[in-house]
């Protein structure tokens, strides 16, 4: 028989009971795993109910909503050289049964920086499950950065906070004469500005009810 290495420690006080965890001529088996560690309780608790705090970091509770619970896929009960390396799997959103699969803030903490406070939506639309990062966001819906727009961040987006823009970061975008021109054609509404103009190159859109308008 070849060991794959001491128990972990937190099985010392099985180590000698092979069968605590292994069925004869099976191997480990899921099955009495759950006898100790129950689903909804891993990570947060031990098998005694004693509360685990880890610095730093937030845990939740996810076990139970994967939609086999193959402990072995993603745990061993020993340390030390693994012989089946190879077929392990690292922890896949594919995992969890598809009614939990889609709901990020059942395990993951809402982000509290600028960008994303004030959103609204599904983290889908800009993230995907395999990484947070790179983000899918696609600014071109909003705004296109052609010609002189193509401009770093911060020219629109002051103190980092990204829910919020501002046109006067630049050439002849001031207060005054965009207010001007527009109170010239009677237009009120001017501080929203991508409401009309998505792009340097595109014909402003007028809002409902308003004729075309020239080009600023």
């Amino acid at each position: 028989m070849v060991s794959p290495g001491p128990v972990v420690k937190a099985h010392a006080e099985i180590a000698t009971d092979c069968f605590a965890c292994h069925v004869p001529w099976r191997g480990a088996a899921a099955g009495l795993c759950i006898d100790c560690h129950k689903p909804p309780d891993i990570g947060l608790r031990t098998t005694k109910g004693a509360s685990l705090k880890a610095k730093g970091t937030v845990k939740a509770s996810f076990h139970q909503d994967l939609i086999e619970q193959d402990c072995m896929a993603c745990h061993s009960d020993h340390q030390g050289p693994r012989l089946t390396r190879h077929s392990r799997k690292t922890f896949s959103h594919g995992l969890l049964k598809e009614a939990t699969r889609d709901k990020c803030a059942s395990c993951h903490a809402a982000p509290k920086d600028t960008m994303h406070r004030n959103l609204k939506g599904e983290c889908s639309q800009c993230h995907k499950p395999q990484a947070w990062k790179p983000a899918t966001f696609d600014h071109d819906k909003y705004f296109v950065l052609d010609r002189d727009h193509d401009a770093s961040c911060v020219t629109c987006h002051k103190g980092n906070d990204y829910s919020r823009y501002t046109c006067y970061g630049c050439h002849e975008h001031t207060p005054q004469n965009v207010r001007d021109e527009h109170l010239e054609e009677g237009i009120q509404n001017f501080e929203n500005c991508v409401e009309c103009h998505r792009s340097a190159d595109e014909e402003p859109r007028r809002p409902a009810g308003r004729g075309k308008r020239e080009r600023d």
